[in-house]
């Protein structure tokens, strides 16, 4: 069976269903009304979605320092191999080692100090942050980042239009909530929801595929404020999205990549396992900070969902500082430069 004939029949099996649940919802009106108050609780205990249970498994842990130290430490210094850098980048470039250019982690250092304090602004003034990084290596660090702070993450695929045709992703948004009080409807054996083990099946694949592209999103009710992206190659259609929108951009910057299109360019090796963790956990730092003081200003509980804040505040853009002049690849090269 092709894709298309089990898309339309899996189309045909939550249509009857779905109507089936709304049925049975209105039926059970009064019921409901009765035991509001625990039935909530209890569904708020039950439909957690995965990000939010991994979010509650997450440990506690201190603010991270960025420092000549720990940016060493995490190899933020190695750019890409010579042949494939790009000239924009030269003035955040120190050197060149065995055929690796070198980033020179001064400008690093006021860059992120840059960034850190306009991400501070924005979520103080009660704006929201979304983590991109679509890379296999960093998906659980930026994950874990953007639920630190009460953020929005999109880790598994880009979905064309998330920014600009927000309206329809909504759409599928909620579709996606659908199906899950249907499978819980059936899981409870209400009359009305029977589902055979095909049907079931079906569901459930639609229901990880569409986790996977909107799981980190789905509590987002408008566009966010701030994006915060892992290598800006990768991710060019996000940020084209959000420069159309005005939306401002923080962004890990390697030797290999134009800086011009990022609002906040951060010099930094994009490869690096530990340097995405430590810059990504800085960012939920800075964003914790910022929703603080927020919290503190308009005496209320800091914010956790869409619905906080006021509408979106845009930033302005500010022209790439150049300075002095200075001047995919995988680990490899990165271990060879550092060995010799």
């Amino acid at each position: 069976m092709d894709q298309e004939s089990t898309d339309t029949q899996t189309a045909g099996v939550e249509t009857s269903h779905l109507e089936s649940a709304d049925a049975a919802s209105q039926s059970e009106t009064s019921e409901a009304d009765v035991a509001k108050t625990s039935a909530t609780s209890t569904k708020a205990s039950t439909t957690l979605s995965p990000a939010r249970k991994r979010k509650a498994q997450i440990p506690a842990r201190d603010p991270v320092r960025v420092n000549l130290k720990t940016l060493m430490e995490s190899g933020i210094h190695f750019g890409h191999q010579t042949e494939r850098w790009c000239p924009k980048m030269m003035p955040y470039i120190y050197g060149a080692r065995n055929n690796v250019h070198v980033i020179n982690l001064d400008y690093t250092m006021e860059l992120w100090e840059k960034a850190r304090k306009a991400i501070v602004e924005i979520a103080q003034r009660g704006g929201t942050c979304l983590f991109v990084g679509t890379k296999k290596q960093t998906r659980s660090v930026i994950e874990t980042a953007a639920l630190e702070c009460d953020s929005y993450y999109v880790t598994s695929r880009w979905l064309g239009g998330a920014l600009t045709n927000f309206e329809t992703i909504k759409k599928s948004i909620d579709r996606m909530e659908k199906l899950e009080s249907l499978l819980e409807k059936a899981n409870m054996e209400v009359p009305e929801i029977r589902l055979n083990k095909k049907e079931r099946l079906m569901i459930q694949r639609d229901l990880e595929k569409l986790e996977a592209n909107l799981g980190g999103i789905r509590d987002m009710k408008k566009v966010p404020d701030l994006l915060f992206v892992v290598d800006i190659g990768k991710e060019s259609i996000a940020i084209a999205e959000a420069r159309s929108l005005h939306i401002p951009v923080v962004g890990l910057v390697d030797t290999n990549v134009d800086p011009k299109f990022i609002n906040y360019p951060i010099p930094a090796n994009d490869d690096s396992v530990k340097g995405v963790k430590l810059f990504a956990s800085a960012v939920a730092d800075a964003v914790n900070e910022g929703h603080r003081a927020y919290a503190s200003r308009y005496n209320r509980p800091s914010q956790s969902d869409g619905n906080n804040g006021p509408s979106r505040v845009v930033s302005d853009v500010k022209e790439v500082p150049r300075s002095k002049k200075g001047g995919d690849a995988d680990e490899d090269r990165r271990s060879r430069a550092n060995a010799g």
